[in-house]
């Protein structure tokens, strides 16, 4: 068992309608708006607090000046525009660029703007004369033109620019200060003495006076946005709709938290505070996110990771008294569900692989799993407080397992009987024989040591009672929720909704549609139910919300 690696909390989401840059300063955020507009949100709550209408076409790039006085904005229309923060009106328009403007930054002192436009172009603009001069004009007309500039916090005389996959220095004039180095620039740190410079599966931090290394990050996968937090200590990281935050304090930076829920890539990143992260995507959302705050010893965490799979759930668990939920996919991937608010808590990369059946049980604090893989005659057990595998060894046929409310025993669904087996020493305590075959698990009627079998003609319910105790049958197992009623839920299926339906009024209180209504790992307590799909989402759902 590996981890755990922390995936971090969306406490907030704000619709917008499109996808683009952000700029952050004092509980504002701009965004870009329809039709040219530039959207001013309250970072505190999300509520819309102005709008700023000028620009004739999308806006592409947005930045406040070191002060929070002015906003620089960069368009399609060709133009940058300079918008006084308190009054909301335009300071000035600059013109020149021959193509849509795709980034731009401002000094220190609040006297030049850096831009690039579409045909890699780099512009350094005098604020008040209004103005340009291009960057390598003064030195020879580089062949590669710069790509992307970024202003020094801290200096007004430096920026930073992409050329051909190297970072180049410059000052003011457009003359280059020293040789480059590989990557991309991305970031300067707050403090404007380290910069971050992106490369393919893989950042750099440096430091800005000597170029030297300071520390590498490796990546899964290859960047597109990256921010200092406002105390330098962390990094954000997106890759795709993923957001990775990693803590550079120690020797050697470890990833401390992910971000999951956008549905498309990451369009920009922006701290609002050491605390809080801000993100936009193509999914036409920005999402505030809560930072949890590292150790003071950065290697006391794992460096390991766990990441986002679309591979199917193959077993998922209430635990409804400590309100939690967890599940298993076919990576194995364990994930901790808070049913109250839907957010993934804890996520634990597990040596699972090739999982056909699976259960999972948080017992007086401690989380076992048992689970099943392909071609294999034996059970496995995982204890989080003993830490080490258990292997039983079983008939290969095989269609379910359950741990019995105690977590002694681990219950074995086979064709034509219910195996027994104690968890601990791996022995069989009993079997119960069942007068079909082709039976499985009722996931809908779970309780403690009973258990409810689907057969091909009929349901029986076996009580295994405590250990040592013989198996007793019953007809059913009573719920405080005995009058809603599941339709249909014996052959799961997309062609149909699964509808749930209330006894004593006659009203549906629920329906699932479509793949929704085919999960392949689905439990039910009688007031929440958790549901598993081969999409890699899992769905819960609260019936007192339902009923009432």
């Amino acid at each position: 068992m590996v981890g755990p690696a922390q995936w971090g909390t969306c406490i907030h989401t704000v619709s917008c309608p499109l996808s683009g840059p952000l700029a952050y300063w004092n509980n504002n955020i701009a965004t870009n708006g329809l039709r040219g507009d530039i959207t001013i949100l309250d970072a505190l709550t999300g509520s819309q607090t102005a709008v700023l209408s000028g620009h004739m076409d999308s806006v592409t790039s947005l930045t406040y000046s070191s002060d929070g006085t002015f906003l620089v904005s960069g368009s399609d229309d060709k133009t940058i525009k300079l918008w006084d923060v308190q009054t909301g009106g335009v300071v000035k328009t600059l013109h020149g660029h021959t193509e849509g403007v795709e980034s731009v930054s401002i000094s220190a002192d609040n006297t030049m703007i850096a831009s690039t436009i579409g045909n890699q172009s780099a512009y350094l603009w005098n604020i008040k004369a209004g103005n340009y001069h291009i960057i390598g004009d003064n030195c020879g007309n580089l062949a590669i033109p710069p790509t992307n500039c970024i202003f020094s916090p801290t200096t007004s005389q430096l920026l930073l620019s992409s050329i051909d996959g190297n970072t180049q220095q410059w000052d003011t004039n457009g003359y280059k200060i020293g040789s480059p180095v590989p990557g991309c620039c991305a970031a300067f740190s707050p403090d404007g003495s380290q910069f971050i410079s992106q490369r393919e599966k893989g950042i750099t931090i440096r430091n800005t006076d000597s170029k030297k290394t300071l520390k590498k990050i490796n990546l899964d996968g290859s960047p597109s946005h990256c921010c200092f937090s406002p105390n330098g200590r962390l990094i954000a990281v997106s890759i795709n709709y993923t957001i990775y935050l990693w803590d550079t304090a120690g020797p050697n930076p470890c990833c401390i938290q992910r971000f999951i829920g956008h549905g498309y890539s990451i369009t920009s990143l922006v701290f609002s505070s050491p605390y809080c992260l801000i993100s936009a995507s193509g999914d036409k959302s920005i999402k505030f996110w809560q930072i949890s705050i590292p150790p003071a010893d950065p290697g006391s965490l794992s460096t390991e990771s766990t990441y986002l799979t679309s591979v199917p759930i193959k077993s998922v668990s209430l635990q409804a008294r400590d309100g939690l939920a967890f599940s298993l996919d076919l990576a194995g991937v364990v994930k901790t569900w808070n049913i109250l608010t839907g957010h993934c808590k804890k996520s634990y990369k597990t040596q699972i692989e090739r999982v056909v059946h699976a259960d999972i049980q948080l017992i007086n604090n401690r989380v076992i799993i048992v689970w099943k893989v392909s071609f294999k005659d034996k059970i496995y057990v995982w204890d989080a407080r003993k830490g080490k595998l258990r292997g039983i060894a079983t008939p290969y046929d095989s269609l379910g397992l359950r741990v019995v409310g105690d977590g002694s025993r681990v219950l074995e669904l086979h064709r034509n009987m219910i195996s027994v087996w104690d968890i601990w020493t791996g022995k069989a305590v009993c079997e119960a024989s069942l007068k079909e075959k082709h039976g499985r698990f009722d996931a809908l009627r779970l309780d403690g040591s009973k258990v409810l079998v689907h057969l091909e003609e009929s349901v029986q319910g076996w009580d295994f009672g405590t250990p040592g105790s013989t198996p007793t049958q019953f007809s059913e197992i009573p719920s405080d929720r005995s009058h809603l009623n599941f339709i249909d839920v014996r052959e799961w299926s997309r062609a149909s909704p699964v509808r749930v339906e209330d006894s004593v009024t006659g009203k549906v209180v629920l329906q699932l549609y479509g793949k929704y209504a085919d999960p392949p790992a689905i439990q039910w307590d009688g007031q929440y139910l958790i549901a598993g799909y081969n999409s890699g989402e899992v769905l819960i759902l609260d019936f007192n919300d339902s009923l009432s």
